[in-house]
């Protein structure tokens, strides 16, 4: 028979969702979605499985509002002014950073990017685009563009989380850059090109090196396009 030492206590102070979330999001970054269930959940707020319920219907809703959280704080915390190209850029790398510290939030989003986080990210870097004088009938385009392209940084960014426990990235590259040596050079020459490069690269770099280029396209094409100078009459 249980005592009343090993019940756990009732917090004085009334559950709310944004408390729930919370916690939630503590379990996820310690023990990721394995770890996370509504007994681990109640135990950490001190309380029932069914008062739980009240705020989340499941585990589903649990980890996209989660994953909402996450990406809510990291785009709330951009404070960059001037130019919008700059703002984006924050926004983009405070993304890829918060992916990077809570890998199963972009796992969350590569499963259903139709939830809150994705419009939220959606919204984030379409804002921009009135600023950066992109076409309203090309928005939807370069939006969904960065999006993706930051969606993809957060999948492989949990996939590489998600490895075998004590991976060593350097390792798994290094092993990586020997086994594409042995591919043929005259079938890979790329590959072979960049093999020093592969082992120590920086994955935030990289994926800076992404934005730029497509923020560069988009300057290009909104450039105005000069005429060609037509020849003097004689």
């Amino acid at each position: 028979m249980a005592t009343a030492a090993d019940r756990p206590s009732r917090r004085a102070d009334a559950l709310s969702r944004e408390r729930v979330v919370t916690a939630a999001v503590e379990i996820l970054d310690a023990e990721g979605e394995s770890g996370l269930t509504f007994r681990t959940l109640a135990k950490r707020l001190s309380t029932g499985a069914g008062a739980i319920y009240w705020h989340v219907q499941g585990k589903d809703e649990l980890l996209a509002a989660a994953a909402n959280t996450v990406i809510a704080v990291a785009i709330g915390g951009v404070r960059t002014r001037g130019k919008p190209a700059a703002r984006l850029r924050a926004v983009a790398l405070a993304l890829f950073d918060a992916f990077e510290a809570h890998p199963w939030a972009g796992a969350q989003l590569a499963r259903d990017p139709s939830r809150l986080a994705g419009a939220r990210i959606l919204e984030a870097v379409g804002g921009t685009l009135d600023a950066l004088a992109v076409a309203p009938e090309s928005q939807f385009a370069v939006a969904s563009a960065l999006a993706d392209y930051i969606a993809g940084a957060a999948g492989l960014s949990a996939a590489h989380a998600a490895g075998p426990p004590g991976l060593d990235r350097t390792a798994f590259l290094e092993a990586a850059a020997q086994r594409w040596e042995r591919l043929d050079p005259a079938e890979f020459p790329f590959v072979h090109r960049i093999l020093r490069q592969v082992p120590d690269h920086d994955d935030r770099e990289q994926f800076a090196s992404g934005i730029d280029l497509i923020l560069a396209g988009i300057e290009k094409r909104n450039s105005p396009r000069i005429s060609p100078a037509r020849p003097a009459r004689a």
